[in-house]
């Protein structure tokens, strides 16, 4: 099953992880591991999600979950795991 990673960093607020798993939901994108992490006032998170069963294509998915974290004041980044394979293959 394909996977990507999925980054949110910003400041906190109520409601980042329903936003982003709701969205997740809703694009047919399983959440697999999530961490997260509050440092004072700023979020961290990484999402491992299951791609295989997108109802979108995955640039839209990820150009979509861009403009949330714009939205909300946040950095959304969303990799294709064949891509950070990739950049962190020796």
């Amino acid at each position: 099953m394909k996977k990507a990673v999925i980054t949110v960093t910003g400041k906190d607020s109520v409601g980042i992880i329903a936003k982003v798993s709701t969205f997740c939901t809703e694009k047919n994108a399983n959440i697999v591991d999530i961490t997260q992490s509050v440092m004072s006032e700023y979020f961290a998170m990484i999402m491992l999600v299951e791609i295989g069963s997108l109802n979108v294509k995955f640039a839209d998915f990820a150009d979509e979950l861009e403009e949330i974290g714009k939205a909300r004041g946040l950095v959304i980044s969303t990799m294709h795991e064949d891509i950070f394979n990739t950049m962190h293959h020796i």
